[in-house]
Protein backbone atom coordinates (compact mmCIF):
# COMPACT_ATOMS: atom_id res chain seq x y z
CA UNK A 1 0.00 0.00 0.00
CA UNK A 2 0.74 3.56 -0.69
CA UNK A 3 -0.29 6.49 0.41
CA UNK A 4 -1.19 9.34 -2.34
CA UNK A 5 -1.96 12.22 -2.33
CA UNK A 6 -2.93 15.18 -4.64
CA UNK A 7 -1.14 18.06 -5.73
CA UNK A 8 -2.86 20.18 -2.50
CA UNK A 9 -0.92 17.39 -0.45
CA UNK A 10 -4.54 17.08 1.63
CA UNK A 11 -6.46 14.12 2.56
CA UNK A 12 -4.09 11.12 1.61
CA UNK A 13 -5.33 7.87 0.96
CA UNK A 14 -3.36 4.20 0.74
CA UNK A 15 -4.04 2.18 -2.35
CA UNK A 16 -1.71 -0.85 -4.29
CA UNK A 17 -0.17 0.93 -7.02
CA UNK A 18 0.54 -1.15 -10.12
CA UNK A 19 3.69 0.00 -12.66
CA UNK A 20 2.80 -1.01 -16.01
CA UNK A 21 5.52 -0.94 -18.04
CA UNK A 22 4.60 -0.72 -21.63
CA UNK A 23 1.34 -0.30 -23.84
CA UNK A 24 0.06 -4.00 -23.60
CA UNK A 25 0.32 -3.81 -19.65
CA UNK A 26 -1.52 -0.79 -19.49
CA UNK A 27 -4.37 -2.04 -21.78
CA UNK A 28 -4.75 -5.16 -19.22
CA UNK A 29 -4.57 -3.44 -16.19
CA UNK A 30 -8.50 -4.27 -15.83
CA UNK A 31 -7.57 -7.42 -14.74
CA UNK A 32 -6.20 -5.52 -11.79
CA UNK A 33 -9.55 -4.36 -10.21
CA UNK A 34 -10.25 -5.54 -6.81
CA UNK A 35 -13.57 -5.06 -4.96
CA UNK A 36 -12.60 -1.12 -4.18
CA UNK A 37 -12.27 -0.88 -8.04
CA UNK A 38 -9.48 1.04 -9.87
CA UNK A 39 -8.58 4.17 -11.65
CA UNK A 40 -5.67 5.66 -13.66
CA UNK A 41 -3.37 7.92 -12.10
CA UNK A 42 -0.41 10.40 -14.20
CA UNK A 43 1.77 12.28 -12.36
CA UNK A 44 -1.01 13.32 -9.65
CA UNK A 45 -1.16 16.70 -10.68
CA UNK A 46 -4.95 17.47 -9.81
CA UNK A 47 -5.19 19.01 -6.83
CA UNK A 48 -7.86 17.38 -4.98
CA UNK A 49 -8.53 13.13 -5.29
CA UNK A 50 -9.61 12.24 -8.83
CA UNK A 51 -6.49 10.26 -8.67
CA UNK A 52 -7.05 8.23 -5.62
CA UNK A 53 -8.66 5.40 -4.79
CA UNK A 54 -8.58 4.20 -0.87
CA UNK A 55 -8.33 0.96 -0.11
CA UNK A 56 -8.30 -0.04 -4.23
CA UNK A 57 -5.92 -0.07 -6.77
CA UNK A 58 -4.46 2.90 -8.53
CA UNK A 59 -2.59 2.30 -12.24
CA UNK A 60 0.35 4.50 -12.44
CA UNK A 61 0.69 5.57 -16.18
CA UNK A 62 3.93 7.11 -16.34
CA UNK A 63 6.08 4.79 -17.24
CA UNK A 64 3.93 4.25 -20.33
CA UNK A 65 5.37 7.33 -22.59
CA UNK A 66 6.37 8.55 -25.64
CA UNK A 67 5.58 8.96 -29.12
CA UNK A 68 4.75 6.30 -31.78
CA UNK A 69 3.44 8.11 -34.29
CA UNK A 70 4.37 11.91 -35.44
CA UNK A 71 3.31 13.46 -38.58
CA UNK A 72 5.36 17.06 -39.54
CA UNK A 73 3.56 17.75 -42.63
CA UNK A 74 0.23 17.62 -40.74
CA UNK A 75 1.40 18.54 -37.16
CA UNK A 76 -0.52 15.56 -36.07
CA UNK A 77 1.08 13.33 -33.21
CA UNK A 78 0.23 10.20 -31.51
CA UNK A 79 1.48 9.94 -27.69
CA UNK A 80 1.24 7.25 -25.16
CA UNK A 81 -0.80 8.38 -21.96
CA UNK A 82 2.13 8.67 -19.90
CA UNK A 83 3.84 11.30 -21.82
CA UNK A 84 4.43 14.62 -20.07
CA UNK A 85 3.33 17.68 -21.42
CA UNK A 86 6.97 18.81 -20.40
CA UNK A 87 8.57 15.33 -22.70
CA UNK A 88 6.03 16.98 -25.88
CA UNK A 89 7.58 20.26 -25.67
CA UNK A 90 11.19 19.24 -25.19
CA UNK A 91 10.62 16.99 -28.38
CA UNK A 92 8.34 19.11 -30.60
CA UNK A 93 9.62 22.84 -30.09
CA UNK A 94 12.62 22.45 -31.75
CA UNK A 95 10.81 20.80 -34.32
CA UNK A 96 8.52 23.79 -35.03
CA UNK A 97 5.54 22.83 -32.45
CA UNK A 98 3.80 23.22 -30.07
CA UNK A 99 1.42 21.69 -28.09
CA UNK A 100 -2.36 22.41 -28.84
CA UNK A 101 -3.17 23.80 -24.68
CA UNK A 102 -1.13 23.62 -21.84
CA UNK A 103 -2.25 24.10 -18.45
CA UNK A 104 0.04 25.91 -15.86
CA UNK A 105 2.24 23.43 -15.28
CA UNK A 106 3.79 20.86 -18.22
CA UNK A 107 3.83 18.18 -15.13
CA UNK A 108 0.55 17.08 -16.62
CA UNK A 109 0.23 13.47 -18.84
CA UNK A 110 -1.44 13.04 -21.98
CA UNK A 111 -4.00 10.70 -20.05
CA UNK A 112 -4.30 13.33 -17.51
CA UNK A 113 -5.36 15.95 -19.56
CA UNK A 114 -7.95 14.01 -21.32
CA UNK A 115 -9.51 12.89 -17.74
CA UNK A 116 -9.21 16.91 -17.16
CA UNK A 117 -9.56 17.91 -20.48
CA UNK A 118 -7.29 20.70 -19.48
CA UNK A 119 -7.31 24.04 -20.84
CA UNK A 120 -4.53 27.00 -20.56
CA UNK A 121 -4.46 30.34 -21.77
CA UNK A 122 -5.92 30.17 -25.43
CA UNK A 123 -8.86 28.65 -24.83
CA UNK A 124 -10.61 31.74 -26.06
CA UNK A 125 -9.53 30.88 -29.55
CA UNK A 126 -9.18 27.07 -29.53
CA UNK A 127 -10.58 25.31 -27.15
CA UNK A 128 -9.29 23.51 -24.35
CA UNK A 129 -7.36 19.83 -24.97
CA UNK A 130 -9.89 17.59 -26.35
CA UNK A 131 -10.87 19.59 -28.84
CA UNK A 132 -7.62 19.14 -30.33
CA UNK A 133 -7.68 15.37 -30.42
CA UNK A 134 -8.24 13.45 -33.31
CA UNK A 135 -8.88 10.04 -31.69
CA UNK A 136 -7.56 8.04 -28.62
CA UNK A 137 -7.12 4.55 -27.73
CA UNK A 138 -9.14 3.66 -24.27
CA UNK A 139 -9.74 0.37 -22.72
CA UNK A 140 -13.21 -0.02 -21.29
CA UNK A 141 -14.75 -3.02 -18.78
CA UNK A 142 -17.61 -3.24 -21.31
CA UNK A 143 -15.57 -2.85 -24.60
CA UNK A 144 -12.05 -3.62 -24.26
CA UNK A 145 -9.08 -1.76 -26.18
CA UNK A 146 -10.77 0.31 -28.90
CA UNK A 147 -10.02 3.46 -30.70
CA UNK A 148 -12.36 6.14 -30.40
CA UNK A 149 -12.90 9.53 -32.08
CA UNK A 150 -15.42 12.93 -32.00
CA UNK A 151 -16.94 10.93 -35.29
CA UNK A 152 -16.74 7.61 -34.71
CA UNK A 153 -17.98 6.94 -31.24
CA UNK A 154 -19.09 10.43 -29.98
CA UNK A 155 -20.96 9.60 -26.41
CA UNK A 156 -17.81 7.90 -25.09
CA UNK A 157 -15.28 10.11 -26.74
CA UNK A 158 -17.03 13.14 -25.08
CA UNK A 159 -18.04 11.80 -21.71
CA UNK A 160 -14.49 10.33 -21.44
CA UNK A 161 -13.13 14.16 -21.92
CA UNK A 162 -13.34 15.70 -18.46
CA UNK A 163 -15.05 12.54 -17.20
CA UNK A 164 -12.29 12.14 -14.34
CA UNK A 165 -10.59 8.31 -15.65
CA UNK A 166 -14.22 7.04 -15.10
CA UNK A 167 -15.34 5.54 -18.28
CA UNK A 168 -11.80 3.51 -19.18
CA UNK A 169 -7.97 3.46 -19.19
CA UNK A 170 -6.59 5.97 -21.59
CA UNK A 171 -3.66 3.90 -23.59
CA UNK A 172 -2.56 6.54 -26.11
CA UNK A 173 -4.00 9.93 -27.73
CA UNK A 174 -3.82 11.67 -31.38
CA UNK A 175 -4.07 15.10 -31.80
CA UNK A 176 -3.03 17.85 -33.50
CA UNK A 177 -0.12 20.65 -32.44
CA UNK A 178 0.25 24.29 -33.05
CA UNK A 179 2.91 25.65 -36.17
CA UNK A 180 5.53 27.85 -34.11
CA UNK A 181 8.08 29.78 -36.04
CA UNK A 182 10.23 30.62 -32.72
CA UNK A 183 9.92 29.64 -29.18
CA UNK A 184 9.88 33.02 -28.21
CA UNK A 185 6.24 34.37 -27.38
CA UNK A 186 5.71 38.34 -28.08
CA UNK A 187 3.94 39.64 -24.64
CA UNK A 188 1.43 42.63 -23.98
CA UNK A 189 1.52 43.68 -19.95
CA UNK A 190 -0.88 45.98 -18.95
CA UNK A 191 -1.15 46.87 -15.03
CA UNK A 192 -5.00 47.57 -14.02
CA UNK A 193 -6.39 49.88 -11.30
CA UNK A 194 -9.46 47.25 -10.70
CA UNK A 195 -11.18 44.71 -11.78
CA UNK A 196 -13.67 46.93 -14.21
CA UNK A 197 -10.22 47.50 -15.88
CA UNK A 198 -9.42 44.35 -16.51
CA UNK A 199 -12.93 43.07 -17.64
CA UNK A 200 -13.46 45.78 -20.37
CA UNK A 201 -9.55 45.44 -21.81
CA UNK A 202 -10.26 41.61 -21.59
CA UNK A 203 -13.36 41.69 -23.07
CA UNK A 204 -12.31 44.50 -25.87
CA UNK A 205 -9.10 43.27 -26.61
CA UNK A 206 -8.50 39.05 -25.93
CA UNK A 207 -9.53 38.48 -29.51
CA UNK A 208 -6.22 39.96 -30.81
CA UNK A 209 -3.86 37.23 -28.62
CA UNK A 210 -3.54 34.22 -28.71
CA UNK A 211 -2.82 33.58 -25.35
CA UNK A 212 -4.43 35.82 -22.39
CA UNK A 213 -3.88 35.55 -18.52
CA UNK A 214 -4.32 38.19 -15.23
CA UNK A 215 -3.17 37.54 -12.28
CA UNK A 216 -5.06 39.04 -10.05
CA UNK A 217 -4.36 40.70 -6.18
CA UNK A 218 -7.17 39.37 -4.34
CA UNK A 219 -5.32 41.14 -1.06
CA UNK A 220 -6.35 44.75 -2.36
CA UNK A 221 -9.64 46.15 -1.21
CA UNK A 222 -11.46 49.66 -1.57
CA UNK A 223 -10.92 51.34 -4.79
CA UNK A 224 -8.04 48.89 -5.54
CA UNK A 225 -10.51 45.61 -5.42
CA UNK A 226 -9.58 43.45 -8.35
CA UNK A 227 -6.35 45.49 -9.65
CA UNK A 228 -4.69 42.85 -11.67
CA UNK A 229 -1.81 42.24 -14.30
CA UNK A 230 -2.60 41.36 -17.78
CA UNK A 231 -0.53 39.63 -19.91
CA UNK A 232 -1.62 38.83 -23.29
CA UNK A 233 0.41 37.79 -26.27
CA UNK A 234 1.56 34.79 -29.28
CA UNK A 235 4.38 33.08 -30.28
CA UNK A 236 6.91 35.67 -31.54
CA UNK A 237 7.23 35.81 -35.15
CA UNK A 238 11.24 34.93 -36.37
CA UNK A 239 11.31 38.44 -37.93
CA UNK A 240 10.95 40.08 -34.35
CA UNK A 241 13.81 37.91 -33.05
CA UNK A 242 17.62 39.39 -33.10
CA UNK A 243 19.85 38.15 -35.57
CA UNK A 244 21.77 36.26 -32.76
CA UNK A 245 18.35 34.33 -31.77
CA UNK A 246 17.14 33.82 -35.08
CA UNK A 247 20.51 31.68 -35.21
CA UNK A 248 18.54 29.23 -33.38
CA UNK A 249 15.26 30.28 -32.77
CA UNK A 250 13.55 27.47 -31.60
CA UNK A 251 15.27 26.45 -28.65
CA UNK A 252 14.18 25.32 -25.93
CA UNK A 253 15.69 25.06 -22.35
CA UNK A 254 14.37 24.79 -18.64
CA UNK A 255 15.41 23.62 -15.23
CA UNK A 256 14.33 23.55 -12.10
CA UNK A 257 15.83 26.96 -10.15
CA UNK A 258 15.28 25.69 -6.68
CA UNK A 259 13.78 22.89 -4.82
CA UNK A 260 11.50 24.10 -1.68
CA UNK A 261 12.32 21.73 0.73
CA UNK A 262 10.76 19.33 2.85
CA UNK A 263 9.93 20.95 6.18
CA UNK A 264 9.31 24.52 6.53
CA UNK A 265 10.75 26.20 9.19
CA UNK A 266 8.73 29.10 9.11
CA UNK A 267 4.97 30.25 7.95
CA UNK A 268 5.22 32.32 4.61
CA UNK A 269 1.64 32.06 3.91
CA UNK A 270 0.11 34.73 6.36
CA UNK A 271 -2.11 37.54 5.58
CA UNK A 272 0.62 39.88 6.12
CA UNK A 273 3.84 38.19 4.14
CA UNK A 274 0.83 37.62 1.50
CA UNK A 275 -0.54 40.84 1.34
CA UNK A 276 3.21 42.32 1.10
CA UNK A 277 4.12 39.89 -1.45
CA UNK A 278 1.06 41.12 -3.85
CA UNK A 279 1.84 44.48 -3.20
CA UNK A 280 5.04 44.40 -4.48
CA UNK A 281 5.11 41.72 -7.56
CA UNK A 282 1.86 44.39 -8.84
CA UNK A 283 4.32 47.61 -8.33
CA UNK A 284 7.21 45.51 -10.23
CA UNK A 285 5.18 44.82 -13.37
CA UNK A 286 5.00 47.86 -15.88
CA UNK A 287 1.69 49.66 -16.08
CA UNK A 288 2.12 49.44 -19.63
CA UNK A 289 4.76 47.21 -21.83
CA UNK A 290 4.69 45.70 -25.95
CA UNK A 291 6.24 43.36 -27.60
CA UNK A 292 8.14 41.93 -24.67
CA UNK A 293 9.94 38.79 -25.66
CA UNK A 294 9.36 35.71 -23.18
CA UNK A 295 10.26 32.09 -22.82
CA UNK A 296 8.05 29.18 -23.47
CA UNK A 297 8.93 28.79 -18.95
CA UNK A 298 8.36 32.86 -18.34
CA UNK A 299 4.76 32.43 -19.86
CA UNK A 300 3.40 29.52 -19.69
CA UNK A 301 4.97 27.26 -16.67
CA UNK A 302 6.95 30.27 -13.95
CA UNK A 303 5.92 27.59 -11.23
CA UNK A 304 7.63 24.51 -12.38
CA UNK A 305 11.05 26.45 -11.99
CA UNK A 306 10.78 25.59 -8.18
CA UNK A 307 9.98 21.54 -7.69
CA UNK A 308 7.70 21.18 -5.02
CA UNK A 309 6.59 24.63 -4.81
CA UNK A 310 3.59 23.06 -2.88
CA UNK A 311 5.39 22.70 0.04
CA UNK A 312 5.21 26.38 0.57
CA UNK A 313 1.91 25.99 2.12
CA UNK A 314 3.07 23.73 4.95
CA UNK A 315 2.00 20.22 6.51
CA UNK A 316 -1.98 20.90 6.05
CA UNK A 317 -1.24 21.64 2.13
CA UNK A 318 -4.05 23.85 0.28
CA UNK A 319 -6.84 24.42 -1.96
CA UNK A 320 -7.77 25.64 -5.16
CA UNK A 321 -10.91 26.86 -5.62
CA UNK A 322 -11.58 27.53 -9.57
CA UNK A 323 -15.16 28.71 -10.69
CA UNK A 324 -16.13 29.17 -14.38
CA UNK A 325 -18.94 31.85 -14.71
CA UNK A 326 -20.78 32.78 -18.11
CA UNK A 327 -20.54 35.90 -19.95
CA UNK A 328 -23.39 37.43 -18.73
CA UNK A 329 -22.41 36.76 -14.81
CA UNK A 330 -20.24 40.13 -14.62
CA UNK A 331 -21.87 41.39 -11.54
CA UNK A 332 -21.39 37.72 -9.69
CA UNK A 333 -17.77 37.63 -10.43
CA UNK A 334 -17.48 41.16 -9.32
CA UNK A 335 -19.19 39.78 -5.64
CA UNK A 336 -17.26 37.27 -5.57
CA UNK A 337 -14.04 39.10 -5.54
CA UNK A 338 -15.26 41.16 -3.61
CA UNK A 339 -16.04 38.55 -0.98
CA UNK A 340 -12.79 37.39 -1.53
CA UNK A 341 -10.83 40.50 -0.39
CA UNK A 342 -12.74 41.12 1.98
CA UNK A 343 -12.33 37.66 4.01
CA UNK A 344 -8.76 38.37 4.06
CA UNK A 345 -7.76 34.99 3.07
CA UNK A 346 -4.06 34.53 1.72
CA UNK A 347 -4.23 34.25 -1.81
CA UNK A 348 -0.99 35.27 -4.17
CA UNK A 349 -2.07 32.54 -6.93
CA UNK A 350 -4.99 34.05 -8.44
CA UNK A 351 -5.96 34.43 -11.95
CA UNK A 352 -8.51 35.35 -13.88
CA UNK A 353 -8.90 34.04 -17.50
CA UNK A 354 -11.17 34.52 -20.66
CA UNK A 355 -13.22 31.18 -21.33
CA UNK A 356 -14.54 30.18 -25.46
CA UNK A 357 -17.47 28.26 -26.30
CA UNK A 358 -17.64 24.92 -24.57
CA UNK A 359 -17.05 21.60 -26.09
CA UNK A 360 -20.31 18.90 -25.88
CA UNK A 361 -18.21 17.56 -23.07
CA UNK A 362 -20.78 16.53 -20.24
CA UNK A 363 -18.30 17.36 -17.61
CA UNK A 364 -15.92 19.44 -19.50
CA UNK A 365 -15.51 22.05 -17.01
CA UNK A 366 -15.17 25.47 -19.34
CA UNK A 367 -18.11 27.92 -20.25
CA UNK A 368 -18.06 30.44 -22.21
CA UNK A 369 -17.67 33.33 -20.15
CA UNK A 370 -14.81 34.07 -17.58
CA UNK A 371 -12.54 31.27 -14.91
CA UNK A 372 -11.26 32.37 -11.88
CA UNK A 373 -8.84 30.52 -9.87
CA UNK A 374 -7.14 30.76 -6.20
CA UNK A 375 -4.80 28.75 -4.07
CA UNK A 376 -5.47 29.24 -0.24
CA UNK A 377 -3.42 27.23 3.33
CA UNK A 378 -5.93 24.56 4.03
CA UNK A 379 -6.55 23.21 7.51
CA UNK A 380 -5.77 25.96 9.74
CA UNK A 381 -8.71 28.71 9.08
CA UNK A 382 -12.31 26.91 10.32
CA UNK A 383 -14.31 29.46 8.69
CA UNK A 384 -12.47 28.61 5.43
CA UNK A 385 -15.04 25.87 4.66
CA UNK A 386 -17.99 28.32 5.29
CA UNK A 387 -16.76 31.03 2.91
CA UNK A 388 -16.09 28.50 -0.23
CA UNK A 389 -19.37 26.99 0.18
CA UNK A 390 -20.83 30.36 0.49
CA UNK A 391 -19.42 31.17 -2.95
CA UNK A 392 -20.03 27.76 -4.22
CA UNK A 393 -23.80 28.78 -4.17
CA UNK A 394 -23.02 32.02 -5.70
CA UNK A 395 -21.62 30.07 -8.84
CA UNK A 396 -24.75 28.13 -9.03
CA UNK A 397 -27.23 30.61 -8.73
CA UNK A 398 -24.74 32.62 -11.50
CA UNK A 399 -25.24 29.07 -13.91
CA UNK A 400 -22.15 28.25 -13.22
CA UNK A 401 -19.24 25.25 -12.16
CA UNK A 402 -16.73 24.16 -10.41
CA UNK A 403 -13.73 22.26 -11.70
CA UNK A 404 -13.58 18.72 -10.48
CA UNK A 405 -9.73 18.67 -11.42
CA UNK A 406 -9.40 21.26 -8.61
CA UNK A 407 -12.04 20.13 -5.94
CA UNK A 408 -11.29 18.62 -2.65
CA UNK A 409 -14.34 19.58 -0.93
CA UNK A 410 -17.37 20.35 -3.04
CA UNK A 411 -20.99 19.38 -1.63
CA UNK A 412 -22.16 16.60 -3.75
CA UNK A 413 -25.86 18.14 -4.21
CA UNK A 414 -24.34 20.78 -6.35
CA UNK A 415 -22.93 18.56 -8.84
CA UNK A 416 -26.03 18.46 -10.82
CA UNK A 417 -26.84 22.14 -10.47
CA UNK A 418 -23.42 22.93 -11.64
CA UNK A 419 -23.34 20.26 -14.24
CA UNK A 420 -26.93 19.59 -15.76
CA UNK A 421 -25.81 17.14 -18.18
CA UNK A 422 -24.44 14.71 -15.31
CA UNK A 423 -27.39 11.92 -15.63
CA UNK A 424 -26.13 11.81 -19.38
CA UNK A 425 -22.91 10.97 -18.51
CA UNK A 426 -23.74 8.70 -15.70
CA UNK A 427 -25.39 7.06 -18.92
CA UNK A 428 -22.97 6.62 -20.70
CA UNK A 429 -20.42 5.50 -18.25
CA UNK A 430 -22.88 2.65 -16.88
CA UNK A 431 -22.64 1.77 -20.70
CA UNK A 432 -19.26 1.42 -20.55
CA UNK A 433 -18.71 0.28 -16.96
CA UNK A 434 -21.67 -1.47 -16.12
CA UNK A 435 -20.69 -2.92 -13.00
CA UNK A 436 -19.14 0.25 -11.37
CA UNK A 437 -15.40 -0.66 -11.74
CA UNK A 438 -13.66 2.31 -12.21
CA UNK A 439 -13.54 4.23 -8.97
CA UNK A 440 -11.80 7.09 -7.32
CA UNK A 441 -12.04 9.20 -3.98
CA UNK A 442 -13.46 11.93 -5.59
CA UNK A 443 -16.11 9.70 -7.37
CA UNK A 444 -17.10 8.08 -4.00
CA UNK A 445 -17.21 11.61 -2.40
CA UNK A 446 -19.51 13.46 -5.19
CA UNK A 447 -21.41 10.15 -5.95
CA UNK A 448 -20.48 9.93 -9.55
CA UNK A 449 -20.46 6.09 -8.90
Amino acid sequence: MQFLTGWGATAPSPSTVILPLDADQLAGALDHIGPRGLIARGLGRSYGDPAQNSGGVVIDTTAVSGIHHLDLEAGVVTAYAGTTIDSLIRWLVPLGWFVPVTPGTRQVTVGGAIASDVHGKNHHKVGSWCDAVVSLTIVTPAGGRQQISAGSHPELFWATAGGMGLTGIVVDVTFRLHRIETSLLSVDTDRTPDLDTTLDLMESGDHAYDYSVAWIDLMATGSATGRSILDRGRFAPLAQLSAKGQRDPLAFHSVTVATFPRVVPINFITPLTVKAFNEAWYRKAPRRRRDNLQTISQFFHPLDLVAHWNRVYGPHGLLQWQCALPSTATDQLHEIVRELTSSGRPSFLAVLKRFGPANPGPLSFPLEGWTLALDVPAGSDPELGALLDRLDRRVVDAGGRLYLAKDSRLQPELLSDMYPRLDEWRKIRDDADPGGLLASDLSRRLRLT
